[in-house]
């Protein structure tokens, strides 16, 4: 009877080993939700308390009255064409913005041209409605710079009038004013400046934390590499352009604080239109450790079409960083859906992970790293990138199951369950070494079963890779463009740039590669001399031949440019995809 019963045991004990055996399997390929499957797989609701996204009102009721106080003038007839209203900076962080108001006895339509110092710079808006009442957003003047703008009236009988006014400015701050920008190429026949020459060439800093780093501005340069905006805010990584023209920044609800907090939606002028507050803990230490990582979103945050937000984070965990994202609502500032790397990528990658180290994350393994996420509205899934496995990859939004793999891995060093979503390659190709900034060229977007996808490919083997990535990591970077088919798993190159500029342009960490329109791309050497210096470059994907060429250096500690963005200051619509 013993015998028996110990026979029994046995049997059930294999039985459950076995079944935990399969079930971490299918975990590892076909989960749908971010339920905990191991013990260190943290839950939804674990990592939802943690981070604890909400709004926050105070900031926006702080301009207020600002807001009042330029509509009430907006609203007295004492201010004309002759004698009108104009307010520099009114809510205090756009130094080279301001508010014009007066108004016009008929209706008329208006027009204004900020003066540029040389060919292509002047920057002009026009409106499109006829009215009485005129209040102009002044964006792109210069600094310590006496402004001209011309102001162009227009009324229904065709008739116009013009009008300058000036506007004077002060010096750029210490921390811009050391920066040296050096422009060394501008064809600004073949640049893409945007209608008015709206567009600015963006620098989007990667100051991490810290009192003495939080006058890393971020700015944006004209053709002639002068800084026509910035704001005094500090902001780390997150700089976007959402769908309705407003800027998304990661920022700082004190800018003392050593940690960011915030994600701030608000115009150029600095007019605030959310506040999405975060804890600025990560609860759980690393095992030993007296230190908290402090920042809860680190590389992207990406709009959805329903206007939500998706952002990377860390899962609050004592053992792992930088593998998990959230959904934030922007009707409720709440955490709607969480999605965990681990829950999906085979076990021993994040259990057994060593390819590398950092104090930064105090013990912590940073075994994924990713480094941006974009939604592909025709099928409604996300495309990431992950530094630390050296792939790119494409899930379902919904269900989270893996679609394909673009990975500079061995195809040996994956299980089989997942080498059926490796993509193959037609043709030589470059393969993804520490990669960042994955999206989606627009034009592509309706091609059936096939995606032209961008990254900057800083060309650095992380860890175990193919033997041609091995071979050529750290020798340079580039910007490269695949054509997936999304059907046949294969993919091919079809443009790629930086090569050539050899070892003085590589750059072993951040960068970008973004689509400008149909010929023309903006790559960001963002990693030079240890940090210090960048090169952003625009080209022309059909001659290969640069168009604009600015170098920056004495960027200072810890204000390197992390991407590269050429955005408008007026957008009229933003064109998905493009500035993601």
């Amino acid at each position: 009877m013993r015998k028996k019963i110990k026979w029994l045991l046995v049997t059930i004990v294999a039985v459950m080993v076995a079944g935990g055996v399969i079930y971490d399997k299918i975990s590892q390929t076909q989960a749908t939700s971010t339920t905990e499957t191991t013990g260190k797989v943290r839950s939804a609701s674990a990592v939802k308390k943690d981070i604890n996204s909400r709004f926050s009102y105070g900031e926006k009721k702080a301009q207020k009255s600002v807001t009042t106080r330029l509509k009430q003038k907006a609203s007295s007839s004492q201010y004309t064409l002759n004698h009108s209203y104009t307010k520099l900076n009114p809510y205090k962080t756009s130094p080279l913005t301001a508010v014009t108001i007066f108004q016009t006895k008929s209706a008329a339509k208006v027009s204004y041209t900020v003066v540029g110092k040389s060919n292509k710079t002047s920057i002009t808006h026009p409106t499109k409605t006829y009215t009485k009442k005129h209040t102009l957003q002044i964006l792109g003047l210069y600094a310590g710079y006496n402004n001209k703008i011309k102001i162009k009236v227009t009324y229904k009988n065709g008739q116009s009038v013009t009008k300058t006014i000036r506007i004077k400015t002060a010096k750029l701050p210490s921390s811009l004013a050391a920066i040296n920008v050096k422009v060394t190429k501008a064809n600004k026949k073949k640049m893409a400046l945007g209608k008015g020459n709206a567009k600015l060439t963006f620098m989007v800093r990667t100051t991490i934390s810290g009192k003495n780093e939080s006058k890393n501005f971020s700015f944006g340069i004209d053709a002639d590499g002068a800084i026509r905006w910035y704001t005094t805010r500090p902001t780390s990584h997150i700089f976007k352009q959402l769908t309705n023209g407003h800027l998304l920044i990661w920022t700082k609800s004190k800018a003392a604080n050593s940690y960011f907090n915030e994600l701030v939606e608000m115009d150029y002028t600095g007019k605030i239109s959310r506040v999405y507050r975060l804890n600025h803990k990560a609860w759980g230490k690393a095992k030993g450790s007296k230190k908290q990582n402090h920042n809860q979103i680190h590389h992207d945050v990406t709009e959805l079409p329903n206007q939500d937000l998706i952002a990377t984070v860390s899962d609050g965990g004592r053992t792992y960083v930088e593998d998990t994202m959230i959904v934030i609502s922007h009707k409720t500032g709440k955490i709607t859906k969480v999605i965990n790397m681990k829950n999906i990528l085979p076990s021993k990658f994040y259990k057994f992970y060593k390819a590398t180290k950092s104090h930064k994350y105090m013990g912590k393994r940073d075994w994924f790293h990713q480094n941006s996420v974009y939604y592909d509205k025709t099928d409604k899934s996300l495309i990431i990138s992950s530094r630390n496995q050296n792939l790119v990859m494409k899930i379902d939004y919904k269900t989270q199951k893996i679609k394909w793999i673009l990975s500079g891995k061995k195809r040996s060093a994956w299980p089989k369950a997942y080498r059926k979503y490796l993509l193959k390659a037609s043709g030589k190709i470059s393969w993804p070494g520490g990669q960042h900034a994955a999206i989606v060229t627009p034009d592509s977007l309706k091609k059936k079963n096939r995606l032209n996808v961008l990254i900057f490919n800083n060309n650095i083997a992380v860890g175990e890779t193919k033997k041609s990535l091995s071979q050529s990591s750290g020798k340079y970077s580039e910007g490269v463009e695949y054509e997936i088919n999304e059907k046949n798993k294969t993919i091919k190159q079809v443009d790629s740039f930086g090569k050539s500029l050899g070892k003085q342009n590589f750059a072993n960490i951040i960068g970008s590669n973004r689509y400008l329109n149909k010929t023309n791309r903006l790559i960001d050497f963002g990693w030079l001399d240890n940090g210090d210096a960048a090169n952003v470059i625009e080209y022309n994907r059909k001659t290969n031949k640069q168009i604009f060429n600015v170098k920056l250096t004495n960027l200072g500690t810890g204000g390197y440019v992390y991407r590269s963005e050429r955005f408008s200051l007026f957008p009229s619509k933003h064109s998905y995809g493009i500035n993601e």
